[in-house]
């Protein structure tokens, strides 16, 4: 398997979190052996929860699973480049590798000013090279950042 298997399976996620009453955001978490060890759609809205983004609570449930040193060589699989708050999550959790589908300046063109997401201009690169590990970023996938943001057309600005 390859990363435009698990970025596809991040995209059904982020389909399953939209019928499921909250924003179309998925992630996984894969170990270095090809297994998939979380699947987790946002929960932002159906728990009333600021920090309930797909990539958070994937970290925060690995967090509790896994050591750091078995993290470091995980990868992150999402369907939208990590926020500040996930990128940071991310970085705590010790997840050694993330790959996205779309940017963040490609799902704000998608969200507009909705206050749902009101997206922050800073990319996780930037977020993860003032830490002190080093987080591998592979994205966006042009191939895929279409199919990703699929998901989002006619939810955003209601």
């Amino acid at each position: 398997m390859n990363d435009i298997y698990y970025l596809k399976r991040a995209i059904q996620i982020s389909r399953n979190s939209r019928e499921h009453g909250n924003t179309p955001f998925g992630a996984l978490l894969v170990d270095k052996d090809g297994n998939i060890l979380i699947e987790q759609e946002n929960v932002e809205i159906t728990e009333s929860k600021c920090t309930g983004h797909a990539e958070t609570q994937c970290v925060e449930k690995a967090s509790r699973l896994y050591s750091k040193d078995f993290l470091a060589e995980c990868t992150l699989y999402t369907t939208a480049e990590p926020c500040a708050m996930c990128s940071g999550a991310i970085y705590w959790a010790g997840v050694g590798r993330v790959v996205y589908a779309m940017t963040e300046k490609q799902l704000l063109s998608l969200t507009g000013s909705d206050e749902q997401n009101p997206t922050f201009d800073l990319p996780c690169r930037e977020v993860f090279a003032r830490g002190q590990k080093d987080i591998l970023v592979e994205g966006p996938f042009d191939e895929l950042a279409e199919e990703a943001a699929e998901v989002h057309k006619g939810y955003w600005n209601k």
